[in-house]
């Protein structure tokens, strides 16, 4: 065995294997993959082979698209069979809630580029002739996707990634991984030790144990999951044609054929079972296992799907499959970094590996080689989850996750597991007044306020809680709210060079007076977009930085791994030791005024600057700035007084009409103003100037990191544009199809209803040319397209008079 190479992957599956091809296409095949049995060996070779384009996440629905484009093409490139089958799927509507997710899908699916069609019950019938239709409302029909053979797939990567020279060392064991003062890593197998830069966890079922090697765990748990295959069934036999893979949240399963015979897969919601309990690690020794059979648990759902196609009823078990699947928290795959260990990277956690493997592998290498990938990886990068993911959470998400597989996903709903990880002080307060939660990065964060107990029925159309948040914005618009955003991720930048380390990792300059704030964002080497921030200068060697709640690990990671040898600088996180109140409105001075003896006048306390301030006897740090485009402040608290401050507050303002208010309306009144959100319009995909955000990005600093590149960068085939659309019962959410005719020219990120000026408002790219003000093209909305025109300014307050007044 080699003993160096400047990327090590650990495990033999599909992810690992499809890594280690796309790191070779893409020019880095000084590789050595490292598994401990034979390739497929863990979870990879039990797997059905399942490739559905139908996910409802936009950038995973573009890794499984590149998957079932490149499948097929494979033993055609390689020489290795692969047994592709183009079948096609189909998964039935049975509920209102199911159409309108088949319509949604659809705008993805004009934007992602897959074949995909919704289609009536007759036209079921006559695609499936053996498929029971009763009950079932439509089909989505996806022509692109089909099945395949595991093992076939995972072998003709690694023939073409050793074509390429990448190495593959079967029947080998890692035993220890050890960083070393050089910063590469020692890992220590069972045939050797070799030295590596970089180290990628693709362990799958066992990439818990390899994490543990250096320090970290993963969310990751192993549930088990059933498949069965029938006896042959003479209707198959009869034809030659094979049915699509059909999909029915009835039966919580997948049903297509196995050569003649019939398959069945349960997805089933109540006796879920963890693989290899209770620790969920599986021994060293475990290679090709499978599980005891159970189908006591799964029989409510096997009758079901069997009922659904009648002819396998008769046609026995032949074999029963129940092995491992690895579960994320929620959904997605781990592909990135881990947070605070340099150059130790994961591609794991995928519940659809085989529907997955390539388009991971393809995206994973890009970040890797160039810094960046051509999809935006946000939603896949582990460090999405922090210390608050631990055995208990992991474990109840992923089991919750299992059940839900098949479950229509809709906008805004909320699940129960794990929701005691990160709490306001204000939470039982908030929750006691009608606030309804949801969960980000562990931290439970207000909503939206029921006052009558009404719940949300979730949709994809306008709901119950459109009046609702209509009266939230209007109050904060027309006199003041509050609101608890306590989950912002805030860091401590000291020393005598923090100011000099900011303007070299930020890409706007630092303020120069103390109390001043800057929206800066941080930049990859070619200019791409990874994070934005809110920097506060205390002194000249104090900032007090703020960015995204679900940014917490990753812009820490942005910051301290930047400081250079002999930079005085010390990064401090903040997150838990301050609470955030946001006080805003027109009347927010005036109530302010109440609590406090500081001049708040516009010439003592200036829009976008920052003082330390006495509020009801409690020192804050009080921020003029907001993302809701009123006067109005952000207020800092050490977090022990975040209540007395709250009551406070909330008392002074009962005179003047003040309301609490949730991140529904937060994202109205920032559409209102036109403010960009990071990871929907600010993303790795795209630079400050493509996001229309040149304004933020400082040509006279010297240098900072990608710099050099944004300005190289001449000629963009994107440019964001904020528009309007004539919407009617529902509104842009991100990632439908924006249209001229019939030719797709753009995607949405993010939109909302704007109560204050009554417009349906999104954001979106399309290519320059259709981005002037006043351009008009229509925006896929469901099951219609709707005019839009592209805004020159904020539909509300463009010259920014009452968030300065």
């Amino acid at each position: 065995m080699d003993t160096q190479a400047k990327v090590v992957i650990v495990g033999g599956g599909i992810m690992g294997v499809a890594l280690a091809y796309h790191l070779a296409e893409e020019g880095e095949t000084d590789v050595l993959l490292i598994e401990k049995g034979e390739l497929t060996s863990g979870s990879t070779w039990h797997a059905a082979g399942q490739c559905p384009s139908l996910v409802s996440n936009y950038n995973l629905a573009k890794i499984h698209d590149y998957g079932n484009r490149l499948y097929p093409t494979l033993e055609e490139k390689t020489g290795q069979y692969v047994s592709w089958h183009a079948s096609g799927g189909i998964r039935v509507a049975r509920q209102q809630a199911d159409l309108d997710w088949f319509h949604y899908m659809k705008g993805i699916a004009d934007n992602v580029g897959f074949h995909m069609e919704i289609i009536s019950p007759a036209k079921i019938k006559e695609i499936n002739p053996f498929y029971d239709i009763d009950g079932v409302l439509a089909g989505a029909w996806t022509l692109d996707d089909g099945h395949a053979d595991p093992s076939g797939l995972t072998n003709a990567m690694a023939r073409g990634a050793t074509n390429l020279g990448v190495r593959i060392v079967r029947h080998n064991r890692v035993l220890d991984i050890n960083a070393l003062p050089s910063g590469d890593w020692e890992i220590d197998t069972e045939q050797g030790t070799v030295t590596a830069q970089i180290v990628v966890n693709a362990a799958g079922s066992f990439a818990r144990q390899i994490a543990q090697m250096v320090g970290a765990d993963l969310p990751i748990a192993n549930m088990e999951h059933h498949y069965i295959v029938t006896g042959a069934i003479q209707d198959f036999v009869d034809r030659d044609e094979e049915f699509p893979v059909m999909r029915d949240p009835y039966a919580s399963a997948y049903i297509r054929q196995e050569q003649k015979s019939g398959l069945i897969g349960i997805y089933e919601s109540s006796g879920i079972t963890e693989a290899w309990g209770p620790s969920g690690l599986p021994p060293w020794s475990s290679d090709s296992e499978l599980f005891p059979d159970d189908l006591d648990r799964i029989m409510p759902w096997l009758e079901r799907a069997m009922h659904c196609m009648p002819n396998m009823l008769d046609a026995g078990i032949k074999r029963v499959v129940n092995g491992a699947i690895p579960h994320s928290p929620d959904g997605p795959p781990l592909l990135g970094p881990v947070a605070g260990i340099p150059n130790f990277w994961l591609c794991c956690g995928s519940s659809f590996g085989i529907a997955q493997g390539a388009g991971c592998g393809k995206y994973l290498a890009q970040w890797m080689v160039y810094g960046d990938s051509e999809i935006n990886m946000t939603g896949f990068d582990p460090r999405r989850f922090g210390v608050f993911a631990d055995r208990d959470f992991m474990r109840a998400k992923g089991f919750q996750d299992y059940g839900l597989t098949y479950a229509t996903p809709l906008p805004g709903e909320e699940f129960p597991a794990a929701r005691d990880c990160r709490h306001s002080p204000l939470f039982d307060r908030l929750k006691d007044k009608g606030a309804v939660y949801t969960q980000t990065f562990g931290w439970e964060r207000p909503k939206w306020f029921s006052a009558n107990g009404q719940e949300e029925d979730y949709s994809y159309r306008r709901n119950a809680t459109f009046d609702v948040v209509r009266e939230e914005c209007l109050a904060v618009r027309e006199s003041v709210g509050v609101i608890d955003l306590t989950g912002f991720a805030k860091y401590d930048i000291c020393g005598a060079d923090a100011e000099s380390y900011l303007n070299r990792v930020l890409a706007n300059r630092m303020p120069k007076r103390d109390g001043g704030i800057a929206l800066a964002h941080f930049l990859s080497r070619n200019g791409r977009i990874l994070g934005e921030a809110t920097v506060t200068r205390v002194t000249s060697e104090h900032f007090y930085l703020l960015s995204a709640a679900s940014a917490e690990m990753r812009d820490l990671d942005h910051l301290t791994q930047q400081v250079e040898s002999g930079e005085q600088v010390t990064i401090h996180n903040a997150t838990d030791e301050r609470g955030v109140l946001a006080l805003v409105g027109p009347k927010s001075r005036d109530i302010l005024a109440t609590l406090t003896e500081a001049s708040l006048d516009n010439e003592s306390f200036r829009w976008r600057s920052s003082q330390d301030i006495d509020i009801s006897g409690m020192k804050v740090r009080a921020l003029r700035i907001n993302y809701v485009g009123e006067l109005g402040w952000e207020l800092h608290p050490k977090m022990e007084d975040l209540a007395a401050l709250y009551d406070a507050v909330w008392a002074a303002g009962q005179n003047q009409g003040m309301v609490d208010f949730g991140l529904y309306a937060l994202n109205s009144l920032r559409m209102e103003k036109a403010y960009r959100g990071w990871g929907t319009e600010l993303t790795n995909e795209v630079t400050l100037l493509e996001a229309d955000m040149a304004r933020f990005f400082s040509h006279t600093k010297t240098d900072f990191v990608g710099k050099s590149a944004t300005e190289e960068k001449t000629e963009s085939t994107l440019k964001l544009v904020y528009f309007e659309v004539d919407a009617k019962d529902s509104d842009v959410r991100g990632g439908e199809p924006i249209f001229i005719d019939d030719a797709c020219i753009g995607v949405t990120t993010s939109g909302g209803y704007g109560y204050a000026v009554e417009k349906s408002l999104g954001f979106g790219y399309v290519s320059p040319e259709h981005a002037a003000p006043g351009s008009a093209f229509q925006v896929g909305l469901l099951d219609d397209r709707y005019e839009a025109r592209v805004l020159e300014d904020p539909a509300y307050d463009a010259t920014n008079i009452r968030l300065a007044s």
